[in-house]
C-alpha cells in the first residue's frame, strides 16, 4: 500500500481482536482495538480512520447501534460488519442500518483483508457526500443540500470549514487547529470566525457551535 490506512476494529473477543490487529498491521494497516460499543461509538466520531471492522454483538452498545449512530451523526467511514448472524435477513439489517459490507463469522482470513482493502480503495477513490443533521454537504460541487431539498453553493473556504468539522461532529475544534488545517494560507485566527459567521448567516447559529474557551464544533440544523 501506498500510505498507511488507519482501521477501528471493534471486537470484544480479546483473541480475536488481537489476531485481526497482528493480521492488518502486517497488510500495512494500522489497527486500533475497541472493546465495547460505547468505545467504539466514542472513537468513531472523534477518530480519524478510513474504515471500521464492526462486531454485531457488542456489549454496552449493540453493533448496528454504533453503526447508526455513527451514520445519524453524519460520519461516512467504511464500515465492514462481522456477525455470527449470517441469514439473508441479517445482511439485509447490517446494510440497511449504513454499512458497507457484511461479513458472516467464521470468516475466511484473506477474504477479510481483501474486502477491507476494497473498502479504502472504494473510499479514497472520491469525496464522499458529507452527512451532517439536517442536510449534507458535497465537497466536489461545494454545495449544500438540506433536508428540505433546499440548495446553497459554498465559496472553497466555507465548504473546507464545514466539511472539516462535518466529517468530525463529535470533535471540538479549536481556532488554533481550524488555521492550520482548513486556512493555512492565513495567518489571523480571526479568519476562522469570519467564516463562521458566513456559515451561520446562511444556515442560522445552530450549524456551527461555539464552546466557550475551547473553540467550534459540529451542531446541527433545526
Amino acid at each position: 500500500m501506498d500510505e498507511t490506512r488507519r482501521v477501528l476494529i471493534a471486537e470484544d473477543d480479546s483473541r480475536l481482536a488481537a489476531m485481526l490487529a497482528s493480521l492488518l498491521r502486517s497488510e500495512g494497516f494500522e489497527p486500533e482495538v475497541a472493546a465495547d460499543g460505547q468505545r467504539a461509538l466514542h472513537r468513531g466520531l472523534t477518530g480519524d480512520f478510513d474504515v471500521l471492522v464492526l462486531d454485531r454483538g457488542l456489549p454496552a452498545v449493540e453493533g448496528l447501534s454504533v453503526l447508526r449512530g455513527l451514520r445519524d451523526s453524519g460520519v461516512t467511514t467504511p464500515v465492514l460488519v462481522l456477525s455470527a448472524l449470517g441469514t439473508a435477513p441479517d445482511r439485509v439489517d447490517g446494510l440497511n442500518a449504513g454499512a458497507e459490507d457484511y461479513l458472516a463469522k467464521p470468516f475466511d482470513i484473506d477474504e477479510l483483508v481483501a474486502r477491507v482493502r476494497a473498502l479504502t480503495r472504494r473510499a479514497s477513490a472520491t469525496v464522499p457526500t458529507v452527512r451532517f443533521p439536517g442536510g449534507r454537504l458535497d465537497p466536489d460541487s461545494r454545495t449544500v443540500t438540506l433536508d428540505d431539498g433546499s440548495k446553497t453553493l459554498l465559496s472553497e473556504r466555507e465548504s473546507a470549514l464545514l466539511e472539516r468539522l462535518a466529517r468530525r461532529p463529535g470533535q471540538v475544534f479549536s481556532r488554533a487547529v481550524l488555521l492550520d488545517e482548513v486556512f493555512a494560507d492565513a495567518d489571523d485566527p480571526g479568519v476562522v470566525d469570519t467564516y463562521v459567521h458566513h456559515l451561520r448567516k446562511k444556515f442560522g447559529r445552530a450549524l456551527i457551535e461555539t464552546v466557550r474557551g475551547l473553540g467550534y464544533r459540529m451542531g446541527a440544523l433545526p
